[in-house]
């Protein structure tokens, strides 16, 4: 296994300020994880990506219920200084929920000889799982860590994970503990 690890949507918007999002104080519960899987990532030369809600004012998106935020070049739209971070790291920055979508993510793992997309981040239900979903329809293996993603409230998180615990693609697609991922690594 060529793993990567992507980290989605952890950012300054979502953790302070006036734009809180309702799913904060789940996402303030997955934050050593995160540190502790991206620490080990790089101990073994594995690529940490972070990819970044980067909207324009005024986007599509926002048409929606959706506050305005995350605004590209705006301090909101950057990783939480909550996360250790490193020079070797990738910053993405995505339009859409998959980090995926419109980005130069497939290519840039291709490039790092990557077969395996370990997703973590906010939220379950949206963005984690479209990244997920997408990584395998871009013939990547696709990994959910699942203390180390956080939805809107637990319930939303849980049915999330359990409509793909038992899916036809596993082992391709997996929803795993991080301790057990770590354990597969070793």
């Amino acid at each position: 296994m060529k793993p990567a690890v992507v980290v989605v949507d952890m950012l300054k918007d979502v953790f302070e300020g006036e734009r809180r999002f309702p799913v904060t104080p789940f996402a303030k519960a997955i934050i050593p994880g995160i540190n502790h899987l991206t620490e080990f990532a790089r101990s073994r030369s594995i690529p940490v990506v972070f990819a970044m809600d980067s909207f324009l004012s005024g986007d599509f998106i926002f048409q929606g219920r959706m506050k305005e935020g995350s605004i590209r070049g705006t301090e909101g739209a950057e990783v939480t200084d909550e996360l250790g971070q490193s020079d070797t790291d990738i910053y993405l920055p995505k339009r859409r929920f998959s980090a995926f979508f419109k980005t130069d993510l497939d290519q840039t793992l291709r490039l790092y000889g990557v077969d395996t997309v370990v997703v973590t981040g906010i939220a379950t239900h949206w963005c984690v799982l479209s990244t997920a979903l997408d990584a395998l329809a871009n013939d990547f293996r696709a990994y959910i860590i699942e203390d180390c993603c956080a939805s809107f409230s637990r319930e939303m998180h849980e049915t999330t994970l359990n409509i793909y615990r038992k899916n036809p693609l596993y082992p391709l697609f997996k929803i795993i503990k991080l301790e057990a991922f770590l354990k597969e690594l070793a």
